[in-house]
């Protein structure tokens, strides 16, 4: 559905070149929800707004649907846009205009006839649970409530690709929460392709399918969102999912503990297994779990574990070994 194909942004001066974009190559599927994760300045905002020529790349292809959008006429351009839904995280609405003209507005620019714009306003306002607020203005509305509208909007043309610029970073946590799961239902029910610009890795753990990391500019790292959680290999990645996933004893219960601390980590089916259970009563050993937690990486279940085993060494060796050939993600922490 999208494809990038080494793009490139970069803004000159007559004192300074910078570099917002450099060299990125990417495939979205149809149907799927991709997440673009980086801090401040990683050129995640620039690359998004690339997908859509809000920013006209240097250079390299940006092909939607088999369409490349750099090779389009003006006017073209206009239309392919309209395929195409975005939302921010300033939400953009127009404050003298009700929630309906503000959603009414995206199908007046597109030359919808006025008799057929009404049916259509409110349908989307039931799709994102807004019936009732068709007459309130902006200001009238709390911030999860402006994001529906703004998603509202971004719909009403029948778009096949969502484009979501930290739509959530304005948002508390409960309505981050309602907001993920709106957009979850929205590609799940209408099949749109949605890409989620976020420096929350919380984001991603719930919606995405798979993910990008991006940092100066370039994609550091990429794949599914599980393998990204279970196995990061990069610096930044690994301090991403620290955010999220925090393992790390406090010193002073590492240096209490006599036996050996292992690190075990549960992939999929694995973290609802009796694994641990069942090596306690193999071998000679005592086990105390001493940190743990099972997250779901949109819904398929990451467990990570830290357990001290105290008996014999050659009983312990032989536990670990046990483990190691049960779930293969067991690290020796001391």
């Amino acid at each position: 559905m999208i494809k990038l194909e080494h793009v490139s942004k970069v803004y000159k001066s007559k004192k300074s070149t910078v570099v917002g974009v450099d060299d990125v190559s990417l495939s979205i599927q149809k149907g799927e929800v991709y997440g673009i994760v980086g801090y401040s300045g990683a050129g995640k905002s620039t690359l998004i707004r690339c997908m859509n020529i809000l920013e006209r790349p240097t250079s390299g292809k940006v092909i939607i649907d088999g369409v490349d959008l750099l090779q389009l006429s003006k006017k073209s351009l206009r239309e392919a846009r309209q395929a195409i839904g975005m939302i921010f995280q300033g939400f953009y609405l127009v404050a003298s205009k009700t929630v309906f003209d503000n959603v009414a507005f995206a199908l007046k620019a597109a030359g919808v006839e006025k008799s057929k714009r009404r049916e259509r306003v409110l349908e989307l306002l039931e799709l994102v649970g807004l019936s009732d607020k068709a007459n309130h203005y902006p200001a009238q509305l709390s911030g999860g409530q402006k994001q529906r509208v703004s998603i509202a909007r971004a719909l009403a043309n029948n778009p096949k690709v969502l484009l979501c610029d930290e739509a959530t970073s304005a948002l508390d946590p409960s309505t981050t929460k309602s907001i993920l799961n709106l957009l979850k239902r929205i590609n799940q029910e209408l099949g749109i392709t949605i890409v989620i610009i976020t420096h929350e890795m919380e984001v991603v753990k719930e919606i995405c399918d798979r993910c990008a990391v991006m940092q100066d500019g370039k994609i550091i790292e990429e794949g599914p969102s599980y393998d990204i959680f279970s196995q990061p290999t990069k610096p930044l990645t690994k301090q991403f999912i620290k955010s999220v996933l925090d393992f790390e004893l406090p010193q002073k219960l590492r240096d209490a503990c006599a036996g050996v601390l292992v690190r075990l980590q549960f992939r999929g089916n694995l973290a609802s297994e009796t694994v641990v259970s069942d090596m306690l009563q193999s071998f000679n050993v005592r086990g105390n779990i001493l940190h743990g937690k099972v997250e779901y990486i949109k819904e398929t279940p990451l467990g990570i574990f830290i357990m001290e085993l105290n008996g014999e060494e050659t009983e312990v060796n032989h536990a670990i070994d046990y483990l190691k050939n049960r779930i293969q993600q067991v690290e020796v922490i001391k």
